[in-house]
């Protein structure tokens, strides 16, 4: 594995399960596969549960940890080919890139959609020059289209509690008041369509992911007839794709306050399979979900959160294996 950033990547996706399960059993156990290895994790934005997760995954396999964060410390980077940089940045990701390869063994990356241009964001414009010029593996922990990190965690904590062998599992859209990025959404499509799961996305008419995520997810546009019978809700929020209408690719359309009986709360809950609630963190309360519904028994959004330690150290440790 010399990327990771989707699904494919992981491989068997039930060998991956096991092998996750057994790291949580143990997750000392593979300290000298690190030894005298370096981990690199870039931050082109802020992040809490990535960032203690991964260094803290990586520490468990007995890696250094070197942690840069571009927007505070470094210097500014420009980003663009063919740009005249008389302005305030100083320095080029083209050369900035080698130049951190040349520190490390393996590197992870985290930046976010621009919500400039939608085919800059959607080919990963900063993420695949860091896969084309720092000659070492890279993992995406969250780019402008996926998540891939918390989409594996995700599916740990369904397997660890799911209670029938093919669960339906819910994602919904909710009301945000800022334009969020699809990675979140696009990701969790992606790895529940490669899970044995019976998966439904609903979400307002204009929302409507791309295709290469979407799979054969089953689409409903009313949220209440989508959450009947659901044994697992995923609450997020994500600004309009643009797959119809780039025009408004990173919008939010309307105002939020029209799509407030879309925040998941015990109306919704109520006509699930006593489901439990699922989301990636950092959540608003009252806006996403209802505090009764992320403060009730079956909320997972804590090991949610705690199995991102797992699914970082399954995929760094399948890096380490293949140096």
């Amino acid at each position: 594995m010399k990327v990771f950033q989707n699904v494919q990547d992981i491989g068997n996706l039930q060998d991956a399960l096991k092998e996750a399960l057994e790291v949580k059993r143990n997750r000392f156990a593979y300290q000298h596969l690190g030894k005298n290895k370096t981990l690199l994790m870039v931050f082109f934005n802020n992040s809490l549960r990535t960032r203690l997760s991964t260094q803290k995954a990586a520490m468990n396999l007995g890696m250094n940890v070197i942690v840069l964060d571009v927007n505070a410390g470094a210097w500014k980077l420009e980003t663009e080919r063919g740009v005249i940089m008389d302005g305030d940045k100083s320095e080029h990701l083209l050369e900035a890139i080698p130049v951190m390869g040349s520190y490390c063994d393996l590197i992870g990356v985290r930046s976010f959609a621009r919500f400039e241009n939608r085919d800059d964001d959607y080919n990963e414009a900063i993420l695949q020059q860091f896969v084309k010029y720092s000659g070492k593996p890279v993992f995406f922990m969250e780019s402008a289209t996926v998540h891939p990190l918390q989409s594996f965690a995700d599916l740990i904590t369904i397997e660890e509690y799911k209670e029938i062998p093919r669960p339906k599992v819910v994602m919904t859209w909710a009301p945000h008041p800022k334009a969020l990025p699809q990675a979140v959404p696009n990701s969790f499509a992606q790895w529940m369509n490669a899970a044995d799961v019976d998966f439904v996305i609903t979400h307002p008419e204009g929302y409507e992911l791309d295709s290469k995520f979407v799979g054969n997810a089953r689409i409903e546009y009313d949220q209440m007839a989508a959450m009947e019978g659901a044994d697992f809700v995923y609450a997020k929020n994500w600004s309009c794709p643009g797959v119809s209408r780039p025009e408004d690719y990173g919008k939010v359309l309307g105002d939020y306050h029209d799509y407030l009986d879309w925040t998941v709360s015990e109306r919704q809950m109520a006509v699930t399979r006593d489901a439990h609630f699922m989301h990636c963190l950092p959540v608003r309360r009252n806006m996403i979900v209802t505090d009764e519904v992320i403060e009730g028994p079956r909320s997972l959004v804590i090991p949610e959160a705690a199995n991102r330690e797992i699914s970082a150290e399954v995929v760094i440790k399948r890096f380490l294996e293949e140096m």
